[in-house]
């Protein structure tokens, strides 16, 4: 048995596990830090007598409340416009800012925060998400899972295998054939990593020259560009596929660049990326993958309502 403790003492020693945990199974930093904030609360100060482990007891609130939260948006989700992408997780460089400043560094900045992979959970259960994240990503016995999504720890065993192959996790992804989520986003493996910072760097160098050679030679042949603007402000409906289009689109934004504008790189999901702005206030927040020092894949959010948190 875990000795009791205040809730101050719970905040401080598992939030950031509890942030990673939902915003892994949400896609969206907000909601996570509400529904935190609420597992907390409904304490009322202190840990119900009979509860043993606090760790499970607070991740099991955290996952019920996330798991309500996909359901009661799940319609919202079936006609929602253009490609979903999940909310921009967004730090300096030296880690400060949403959900990456020390300790919670030590859960969320991994590969499996990358928006590649946030993409990839999407193609699971709800149930088998959970499942999934607290055996990949957090490490739990299957016994422990069972207690916090109240199945048996050899129901979970089967769970977490069949999402590992639903996830495709045992074999080696097809260049250029990524399973589909069904809402116009292709997923990319998060194996070979988000686009180095050397990378993206020398992508902004040359879109910012115009030099669209350099731009290509940068770009997978294959690559996809999805933009998220979810109906609120203009944005592509559809994924761009192929260098020489993105490049063409990427070339016709900076047309409109409006005055004002200016850019910073972050770390987003864990990686290089860039954060553009218009009169100081967030316009989008692009992140990457790429494969073999090229990109792979470019996922620009431009939905205000996903940039709220954004400084």
């Amino acid at each position: 048995m875990e000795p009791k403790h205040t809730t101050e003492q719970l905040y401080a020693a598992y939030k950031p596990l509890l942030f990673s945990l939902a915003y892994r199974m949400l896609g969206r930093v907000m909601d996570a830090e509400d529904i935190v904030q609420e597992a907390f609360l409904s304490l009322n100060g202190a840990l119900p007598e009979h509860v043993r482990h606090p760790k499970a007891y607070l991740c099991k609130i955290v996952t019920n409340r996330c798991i309500d939260l996909l359901r009661s948006a799940s319609k919202q989700r079936e006609v929602y416009v253009g490609p979903w992408l999940p909310e921009p997780l967004v730090a300096e460089e030296d880690g400060s800012g949403s959900g990456l400043g020390d300790p919670s560094r030590h859960y969320v900045q991994k590969e499996s925060v990358s928006t590649a992979y946030l993409l990839l959970l999407q193609q699971l259960s709800w149930v088998e998400r959970a499942v999934f994240l607290l055996r990949e990503v957090l490490q739990y016995e299957y016994d422990e899972i069972g207690e916090i999504v109240g199945k048996s720890g050899t129901n979970c065993r089967q769970i977490f295998h069949r999402a590992k192959r639903s996830l495709g996790t045992h074999a080696a992804p097809v260049a250029g054939d990524p399973p589909s989520t069904g809402s116009g986003v292709q997923l990319h493996t998060p194996a070979a990593g988000s686009a180095a910072g050397g990378l993206v760097e020398q992508f902004v160098s040359a879109l910012a020259s115009g030099d669209m050679a350099k731009l290509l030679r940068l770009l997978s042949e294959d690559a996809a560009l999805y933009s998220d603007g979810g109906g609120k402000v203009t944005a592509a409906v559809r994924p761009i596929l192929g260098a020489e289009r993105i490049s063409r689109f990427l070339a016709g934004l900076l047309e409109k660049v409006q005055d004002g504008f200016s850019y910073r790189f972050a770390v987003v999901n864990g990686y290089t990326g860039i954060v553009t702005y218009v009169h100081g206030r967030p316009l989008n927040v692009f992140s990457f993958h790429a494969e073999n020092e090229r990109i792979e894949a470019i996922y620009i959010v431009v939905n205000p309502e996903k940039l709220k948190h954004v400084k």
